[in-house]
């Protein structure tokens, strides 16, 4: 996946753990901020996806390492930040992708659905974050994205618990920014649209027939919810991470960035055509 790695890149000299980067936007985002120049440790649920990124970055000529557990778990982001420190001897960046998708209502999702989606979408990134600020407080120009979605901002049907994680995430990366201001430390949200990533096909596997036919037309038919009438890729939400978390953004903590696609900018209802 990787294209050949910019040894002029914007991350050179950087270290970054993306967690949640063995699939979907956090792999990534852990391909990009490598090719800027980044080392990177990548955090999967199991060590062989995790290690499957890896092997991509380093095939580009990068720089990267595995870890894996439970995001949910303490020990997880703690032990993967014991081993940035002790592979690259510094934690400069943390990208938080770690997340799962659930469906249901106020009435119809159980109690432990909801603690499930919280325990790994939200309490997930504020162990991970709670583990790494300390370290990247050390840098001298430290940076957080935490991966929210354009749900955060307007929600489709039947999907409570995924969208109030999401929204709790934009709070909690706002809160964060200014905890962490002081320090020089600067902590951003993405919110992304419809992107895809095998959490996306999975979906349309389910809500489709299946079939490969199928599950692209409804893809399709997602992407054309968006102004630019497609889905986006994760090698597009990867480059903004990028950006974001470079010097170049070095005023920039505490916004929301959505990267939707021009999806939140458009009204479901048609315009009346003109005569």
């Amino acid at each position: 996946m990787s294209s050949q790695i910019n040894m002029n890149g914007e991350q050179v000299g950087r270290v970054a753990l993306v967690t949640g980067g063995s699939s979907g936007i956090g792999r990534g985002a852990a391909n990009e901020l490598a090719r800027q120049g980044a080392s990177v440790v990548v955090h999967g649920l199991t060590m062989e996806e995790a290690n499957l990124v890896v092997q991509e970055i380093r095939v580009a000529g990068g720089t990267a390492t595995s870890t894996h557990g439970p995001i949910d778990d303490p020990e997880t982001s703690k032990l993967a930040v014991s081993l940035a420190l002790a592979e690259y001897g510094q934690l400069d960046i943390l990208v938080t992708s770690a997340g799962i998708q659930r469906y249901g209502t106020a009435i119809d999702t159980p109690v432990e659905v909801w603690d499930e989606v919280f325990k790994v979408n939200v309490k997930g990134v504020f162990l991970a974050c709670k583990a790494a600020l300390p370290e990247i407080r050390k840098s001298q120009a430290g940076s957080v994205v935490i991966i929210a979605s354009a749900q955060a901002t307007a929600t489709q049907a039947n999907v409570v618990a995924y969208t109030s994680s999401k929204g709790a995430l934009v709070s909690l990366a706002r809160a964060i920014a200014v905890d962490e201001g002081p320090y020089g430390v600067r902590v951003n949200s993405i919110s992304p649209g419809t992107i895809d990533t095998p959490m996306l096909r999975n979906t349309a596997r389910l809500l489709s027939d299946g079939s490969p036919a199928g599950m692209q037309a409804l893809v399709d038919d997602w992407g054309s919810a968006h102004a630019l009438r497609r889905t986006g890729t994760i090698q597009e939400i990867g480059a903004v991470i990028s950006f974001v978390t470079s010097p170049r953004a070095s005023f920039m903590t505490g916004d929301d960035i959505r990267v939707d696609g021009g999806l939140l900018a458009m009204l479901a209802a048609a315009a009346p055509k003109s005569k």
